[in-house]
């Protein structure tokens, strides 16, 4: 499992205007089966990704993010076990 912590780099109105095509890629990659989870971080300083993909296929999906190609956010990405989870979030096991 995988959590992609997104830090904007750039000034709120760049992030605003790639906003747009970097939510299309998040949608894109939802389909492709790709993520579980996204949102904005509190305060809106940056966004997270939940992924349950291998890490080269998580890497080709970030390298074609608008907000990685324009360079606008830096990404920090963490790789974890799932060892336990809530009823109903089964699936997220490892």
């Amino acid at each position: 499992m995988f959590v992609v912590s997104l830090t904007y780099k750039v000034p709120d109105e760049i992030v605003d205007y790639h906003r747009p095509a970097h939510m299309d890629w998040v949608k894109n990659a939802f389909d492709a089966g790709t993520f579980l989870a996204s949102g904005r971080r509190v305060p809106a300083v940056g966004g997270v990704l939940l992924s349950k993909v291998d890490r080269a296929t998580l890497d080709a999906s970030l390298a074609t993010d608008p907000f990685y190609i324009h360079g606008v956010a830096d990404f920090e990405i963490i790789e974890f076990t799932v060892t336990s989870a809530s009823e109903g979030f089964d699936n997220l096991l490892d």
